[in-house]
């Protein structure tokens, strides 16, 4: 197992030990020195669910905590999860099933109640939301708007971080204002699949090393992250499990030892409050 003398957290990635590669691609992580993951529930369709309630997503969060627990056992460090419910979702139950926009957001809103809940007892660690990537109509847009929102006063609430999935961009300042606006400090709203410069929320850079370089050199908070899928029907995507270790040997190399530190000390105790340090068991 390679030491890279740092705690190494990839901020986003997906776990299925029941269809993809699960616990091995833990181990392939932590080959290569990483320590620390934040693991992010897989959208619900992908796990065969289809809610008509809030309490209908509960298996796919359970499903994350049980791989979350087995993955802690495996690194140096420990893993935690970050439950939500994918913007993408609106416009399965818009255009699939037939639901309004508002009925939509009222159904995703109630799964962040539910993921919530998890929050608040300790059990996972941040919540994720945000609104479609791609094209939509108007009103699912202003829905998908309120839907993150809601998710900003939950975190608010809840006193903890809220990971978006949102369209390409490098200025979210309205957004980090809408959380301001909740109570919910802008520096906890965290836009993953981020580039290097991101103004408003803090970003979760990709870790290609354009990227990396542009936002070590930024001297700005940022997080590292694969958004790997652990799809076996998409083996490469999106990155792989060792990216976030390689890319950290590789930032060491070219001089970036402060960087490394924002990004896998600072900036997640900062954002999420955990000690990538202390959290090492060995």
């Amino acid at each position: 197992m390679e030491e890279l003398g740092t705690p190494v957290l990839d901020d986003h990635l997906h776990l299925d030990p029941e269809h993809g590669r699960g616990l091995d691609a833990v181990r392939d992580f932590a080959r290569l020195g990483g320590t620390h993951l934040l693991v992010v529930n897989k959208p619900s369709w992908l796990l065969g669910v289809e809610p008509d309630a809030g309490a209908d997503f509960r298996p796919v969060f359970e499903t994350t905590l049980d791989v979350v627990e087995r993955a802690s056992e495996i690194l140096p460090g420990r893993a935690w999860p970050v439950l939500g419910v994918h913007p993408g979702l609106v416009s399965k139950l818009v255009d699939e099933r037939g639901l309004s926009p508002e009925e939509a957001g009222d159904l995703m809103r109630a799964g962040l109640d539910e993921a919530a809940g998890f929050v608040r007892d300790g059990d996972a660690l941040a919540l994720k939301s945000g609104r479609p990537h791609y094209d939509v109509s108007e009103a699912v847009w202003e829905a998908s708007n309120e839907v993150m929102r809601h998710a900003f006063s939950l975190g608010a609430d809840l006193g903890c971080a809220v990971q978006l999935h949102t369209e390409a961009a490098e200025d979210l300042t309205e957004v980090a204002e809408w959380a301001e606006e909740r109570g919910l400090p802008s520096h906890r709203v965290v836009k993953h699949y981020a580039g290097g410069t991101l103004a408003g929320p803090t970003p979760s850079v990709m870790s290609e090393k354009d990227r990396l370089e542009t936002a070590a050199e930024s001297g700005a908070p940022f997080l590292m992250e694969t958004d790997f899928v652990d799809d076996p029907d998409r083996p490469g995507a999106v990155l792989g499990p060792k990216t976030v270790p390689r890319r950290v040997r590789w930032l060491l190399d070219e001089g970036h030892g402060e960087a490394v530190e924002r990004a896998h000390v600072e900036t997640p105790q900062r954002v999420y409050g955990i000690d990538t340090r202390a959290t090492l068991s060995r």
